[in-house]
């Protein structure tokens, strides 16, 4: 009986695939982290009222007003605490479970999370909120590490940045659909505060339906667990086609380099001198992105809006307009960061931003002399915050991916102003434009081993006629 012929995917598999890898990775991912980040500020006065009157309730007095803003303030905070505890987590989660199976074991904290939130108002205890929000902080730390991960290894070389690239995508979606879905006339009302915390379910079920019916990262089947069929067929699916020789060949190569050396830790990365410029690249970027403002525009967009003359029922919608400018740019980053390559983005992001931080530190100081000068910070709300979706928002998430090899990648994945608020953000700016103009290689269109054999030798310019890497004492594994 002969064998029926293995029918060959179809070219058209390939966009559809890498589709529903990049929407099941995202909505359960960075979604959340932009989701939870915004749906907060609605019920802000909500959860303040429901904590004074359960704490009354307990013991027959009300809090004082500045006990309450503390309690809020801890509500809010433990958000990105629990992200620094996923990140810690995430390193280990992708190296024992793999980047799919870590995505979809990461949402026992969102259901857990869920539960907490949904039962809390009938349960009376507003400790309930901290600890949910603590493993939704969580449950964003994880996803925002793997996520990208999973992602960069799964695209094609030419397609890498712009599918890392929605990892951004999804966090500023995620924020609009918070900012839209808290509004007072859906769930933003004093009744529904708990279902609306409550809402991050319906992502975290979307990812588990999904996702299990898409591959593995194939750089993970083959280079951490050596099963070259699974990584073939996962490749095959991913790509549409059986003809992946040649990217097995190249994973094949990084394979080989990889062979034997030493699984990396996070502080053995700043040891190695030839992982210096990944670190330093990566924590000054890191950093920048961090501290050059835009956060901090977000919470003072309501109170720019407000001198400029927005009825104040109306603040809501253009609170929803800043959110919708990082989406648009981050969408137009994503489309063209194969084509500028990731220093352009970078350095015009940072650059741009340096610029409307003048201006609007500038307004701010001169509003009072001029009247139009309101609206001028106004418009400099918005231009921050699409020059920064432009570059830095999704650019840097994509640098521990592209800059690490296979065996230091889940390591390095885990690293009052007045007028003047925004003048040490323009120096982050300056600094964050220099630096990525004149230190950061461009890796687009590059393999990975091409990237970092590029790095060594910058790192390492008087062995540059030494050995190989592949020549190094290690061991087969990327254990954290």
């Amino acid at each position: 009986m002969t064998e029926e012929p293995e029918r060959p995917v179809r070219p058209r598999t390939q966009g559809r695939v890498l589709f529903l890898v990049i929407f099941a990775a995202g909505i359960g991912g960075t979604f959340q982290f932009g989701y939870n980040l915004s749906i907060i500020n609605a019920p802000t006065l909500h959860i303040q009222k429901f904590t004074n009157e359960t704490w009354q309730a307990r013991t027959g007095k009300p809090l004082p007003d500045h006990m309450v803003l503390l309690l809020w303030s801890l509500i809010v905070s433990l958000f990105p605490m629990g992200g620094l505890f996923g990140a810690l987590l995430a390193g280990p989660m992708a190296i024992k479970l793999g980047r799919k199976k870590s995505l979809l074991v990461n949402n026992i904290f969102v259901v857990a999370a869920t539960l907490l939130f949904g039962f809390s108002h009938k349960a009376g205890s507003f400790e309930m909120i901290m600890l949910g929000r603590l493993l939704m902080g969580v449950s964003a730390g994880v996803s925002m590490n793997v996520q990208p991960m999973y992602l960069g290894e799964s695209a094609p070389s030419e397609l890498r940045g712009a599918v890392a690239m929605t990892s951004a995508i999804f966090t500023a979606l995620g924020i609009v659909m918070g900012q839209v879905v808290g509004l007072r006339e859906l769930m933003g009302g004093p009744q529904v505060w708990s279902l609306l915390l409550a809402s991050c379910l319906v992502p975290g079920v979307l990812q588990l339906v999904s996702l299990p019916l898409l591959p593995e990262s194939p750089r993970y089947l083959l280079i951490d667990c050596g099963d070259t069929e699974a990584c073939l067929a996962a490749l095959q699916l991913l790509r549409g086609t059986q003809d992946v020789a040649e990217e097995m060949e190249e994973m094949e190569e990084e394979r080989a380099a990889c062979q034997g050396r030493q699984a990396r830790r996070p502080w053995e990365l700043f040891q190695d001198r030839g992982l210096r410029r990944q670190m330093t690249s990566l924590v000054m970027l890191g950093s920048a992105m961090e501290l050059c403002g835009n956060d901090s525009v977000y919470a003072y967009a309501s109170s720019v809006f407000r001198e400029a003359g927005v009825p104040e029922e109306k603040i809501q919608y253009a609170i929803i307009g800043t959110g919708s400018c990082e989406l648009f740019a981050t969408f137009v980053s994503c489309v063209v960061i194969e084509r500028v390559g990731r220093k352009v983005l970078l350095v015009g992001g940072y650059s741009l931003m340096t610029c409307w931080a003048s201006i609007f530190t500038a307004a701010l100081c001169l509003k009072s002399s001029f009247p139009w000068m309101p609206y001028l910070a106004m418009s400099c709300v918005f231009a921050f915050i699409l020059s920064f979706g432009i570059g830095p928002a999704g650019v840097t998430g994509i640098l521990a991916t592209e800059l690490f090899e296979q065996t230091a990648r889940p390591a390095a994945y885990m690293e009052s102003l007045s007028h003047f608020l925004f003048v040490p953000f323009l120096c982050v700016c300056v600094c964050g434009a220099i630096y990525a103009g004149l230190f950061l290689p461009e890796t687009k269109g590059k393999t990975f081993l091409e990237i970092s054999e590029e790095l060594h030798r910058l790192s390492l310019p008087m062995r540059a006629q030494g050995p190989t890497r592949s020549s190094r004492e290690v061991i087969q594994s990327t254990e954290l």
